[in-house]
């Protein structure tokens, strides 16, 4: 299983709603913020697997709030991807504020596209054996 955390994510004033509360829709930003970072940390870039025809989009999306995450709150996302990819990766997030407090959890499932026939493709090779030390 692989795991990376991304620290240092503050939430801003425009993430948050009249309460000074994350409005609900910001999650999937975070998400994104951490599974791109936590590809990046396995040495995929997403502007280069695009650049390799290998579109990733958003198959199916899961979100539950725990607590609120407030302006001004510094947070941590926490990336698993419990398996290896196929056609499709799982990502699992845990988001934390500075305090230590799980305030929600997630997942997202993305499938690998080529870019030049619309339609799904294997996971790319040289990310497969990126990850694979984390499954051994």
């Amino acid at each position: 299983m692989f795991v990376h955390d991304v620290t240092g994510i503050r939430v801003r004033y425009y993430d948050t709603d009249q309460m000074g509360i994350v409005y609900y829709g910001n999650y999937a930003r975070f998400y994104e913020i951490g599974r791109v970072e936590a590809l990046r940390h396995l040495g995929m870039e997403y502007k280069n697997l695009e650049a390799r025809g290998i579109g990733m989009p958003v198959y199916d999306m899961s979100s539950r709030f725990i607590r609120p995450a407030k302006y001004d709150d510094l947070l941590t996302i926490r990336v698993t991807i419990p398996q290896l990819p196929t056609t499709r990766i799982l990502f699992r997030y845990e988001i934390f504020n500075q305090d230590g407090q799980l305030l929600n959890t997630g997942e997202t499932t993305l499938i690998f596209l080529k870019s030049s026939t619309g339609r799904p493709g294997p996971a790319p090779a040289d990310l497969v054996d990126a990850a694979k030390p984390f499954f051994e």
